[in-house]
């Protein structure tokens, strides 16, 4: 979601920031800006157009310095518009309009007490000019500074609850940039001494892509000074008990991170690149993979596996789904009770935990704040033994996770989620063998079996891929409609629900999904010919059941878009319009069957004329709760 970018350096700064602003547009934004130190006061140029705009402006303002801090903003308080964007200033209190600003200050996350400090400090003569809860954070950081700017953020922060990700400069402090973290990711970036031992901080060590790959990962709490060729962290100590802050020391990293988007080649859209490019990224993903063994989670996974009963998937939007699919799997194949919960809605509701629960989290950014905060308060509850299926190595949830498994599907830019999930789903599938073999109940055969079905994956994808032509031929019947149905059963119905979701985010269309069998409880009230109905048609023991549930939607004149296996004896005909999939693939077949899924929505949405990549109130890595 939103973006930070910050720097202290001999050389003029400003190219850096709007650079690292760039890379870290398709996380998804409404507004961006920049703000500098420049010749003894504050300057700063806004917009609620592209990055590119934002570069164009600052060029004709001729905006330069060494100092600075910059944002991508995605609305949470207040509408998209100039005097919403970031960075916010603060002039003080009782300043007149217009007055010079002397605190600069950018910042992710949502402040929940905004409202209660915005009255006390407009009661102290402070005037607010926009409707969000940052300005209220520079207005704070305004009311206690007395000259030294990182004492006056360590007593702002010890004002705010919710989460946040700062960045703050001072009129009077040339070369200094103050940052803070809680609930929200935030990095050090250390630069080289060629100029004057430049300093960075970003929300993001992608950001930081070719200026450094010496990165500091602040800690929940943290307080940071940045100045030229030095640095200052100050953490919470838990010998205080009050919360007080002492002197710490931060591991510095060194991190290659990706240097911006993958070019499109002949691609119209990042979010059809990232569908062709699955079956590269399964292969990726399995790629070190020889054998099941726990050990492929992490040293000491053996040993934990063995002491869990049951496992609780923590994720949100499509994690979840992959999540949905993995408890089809877990309770099957390693006979293991699975629970999944929304991560949103797990620490708001009183739950029964056992210590003896594997704790699994799926992100793919991992940085998703809901569910890092999810799995915060499973662990508070005494369920320590953790683990997370995510694609960022560096990121916060591997960091916090006992156990990972990184999946390799690269740099996703579009925002509508596709290589990320397919992949998720193998390592959920890998986890499920291995939690099998540790219960004991995976022969050698059958891992042979299995491992012969995941090694011939990236192939299956490829022809599902070749069924395109036929897919963007359904998606002309799609353009003009405004609801759509979508069917599934058994471990097929996540999919369903993966499918909706998809159609949903980037064409704009209503959709949703219903296991097949709920149709009679009430959703068939809606099924009328001007309604589609997307099903997934397996070759598994619920095929019968599925057709007699097709049947109902044909009996009230609804129109059926069947995706079905080869062998399921399912024909076209008046209102049944048949895909055939290339094979029935047993248990991954929902790893198969979610592309068309895919491919029906993106075809969809390119002949309504979205933005496919950034679709509208959208963003990539959800960083607030």
């Amino acid at each position: 979601m939103c973006g930070i970018v910050g720097a202290v350096s001999a050389r003029n700064i400003v190219p850096i920031l709007v650079e690292g602003l760039k890379r870290l547009e398709y996380r998804g934004y409404d507004s961006c800006g920049v703000a500098v130190h420049r010749g003894g006061g504050l300057e700063r140029a806004r917009s609620t157009a592209r990055v590119a705009e934002l570069q164009e402006q600052v060029a004709r303002d001729h905006l330069e310095s060494g100092t600075g801090i910059a944002h991508t903003r995605w609305a949470t308080h207040g509408a998209p518009a100039v005097h919403n964007a970031h960075p916010h200033f603060s002039p003080g209190p009782n300043a007149a309009a217009g007055a010079p600003g002397k605190i600069a200050l950018v910042h992710n996350g949502i402040i929940e007490n905004h409202d209660e400090l915005r009255a006390e400090l407009q009661a102290k003569g402070f005037v607010f000019t926009s409707q969000t809860d940052t300005e209220v954070i520079a207005h704070l950081v305004a009311h206690l500074y007395h000259g030294d700017l990182f004492e006056a953020v360590q007593q702002a922060v010890t004002r705010l609850r919710g989460a946040y990700a700062i960045a703050v400069f001072a009129r009077d402090e040339p070369h200094r940039v103050v940052g803070a973290r809680e609930g929200s990711p935030l990095v050090l970036g250390v630069g080289t001494r060629e100029h004057g031992g430049e300093t960075f901080l970003a929300s993001d060590a992608m950001a930081l892509a070719g200026v450094t790959d010496q990165i500091v990962y602040l800690e929940e709490g943290d307080v940071v000074d940045v100045q030229l060729g030095k640095h200052w962290i100050v953490g919470r100590d838990p010998a205080r008990p009050d919360g007080s802050l002492r002197p710490v020391q931060r591991e510095v990293r060194t991190v290659h991170a990706h240097s911006g988007a993958a070019e499109l080649g002949p691609y119209r859209h990042y979010m059809q690149k990232e569908i062709f490019e699955q079956p590269k990224a399964i292969a990726d993903t399995l790629d070190a993979v020889q054998s099941i063994s726990p050990e492929l989670f992490g040293d000491g996974a053996h040993s934990a596996f063995k002491g869990v009963d049951q496992v609780l998937i923590l994720a949100c939007g499509t994690s979840y789904y992959a999540g949905s699919v993995a408890k089809y799997w877990l309770e099957s194949i390693a006979g293991i009770p699975t629970s999944v919960e929304i991560a949103s809605e797990y620490r708001y509701r009183d739950s029964v935990p056992n210590p003896r629960t594997l704790v699994v989290t799926i992100s793919q950014s991992g940085e998703t704040a809901d569910t890092l905060a999810a799995l915060k308060h499973a662990r508070s509850l005494g369920m320590t033994t953790t683990l997370t299926v995510c694609n960022v190595a560096t990121s916060a949830m591997v960091r916090e996770c006992k156990f990972a498994f990184i999946t390799r599907a690269g740099a996703e830019v579009g925002v509508a989620s596709t290589k990320a999930f397919t992949t998720q789903l193998v390592g959920l599938f890998l986890l499920t063998l291995a939690l099998a073999q540790v219960r004991g109940r995976l022969s050698d055969a059958q891992e042979a079996v299995h491992l012969k079905a995941l090694r011939h994956l990236p192939v299956a994808v490829q022809a599902v891929l070749a069924l395109e032509p036929q897919i963007v031929a359904w998606s002309q019947a799609f353009t003009a409609k405004e609801n759509a149905l979508f069917l599934g059963r058994g471990l097929h119905y996540p999919i369903a629900l993966e499918g909706a979701l998809k159609l949903k985010e980037i064409s704009y269309i209503h959709a949703e999904a219903y296991p097949a069998g709920e149709l009679k409880h009430g959703p068939l009230a809606l099924v009328t010919a001007a309604m589609p109905v997307v099903t997934v048609a397996p070759n598994d023991q619920l095929l019968e059941k599925l057709k007699s549930n097709m049947q109902e939607v044909r009996a009230r004149g609804g129109e059926l878009y069947v995706f079905a296996d080869s062998d399921t004896r399912i024909e076209s005909g008046p209102g049944v319009h048949v895909i055939r999939m290339p094979e029935h693939y047993g248990a991954l077949s929902p790893i198969l069957h979610v592309v068309p899924l895919q491919l029906l929505a993106y075809h969809t949405a390119c002949l309504r004329g979205t933005d496919v990549d950034k679709p509208r109130n959208l963003a990539k890595s959800v960083t607030v709760e």
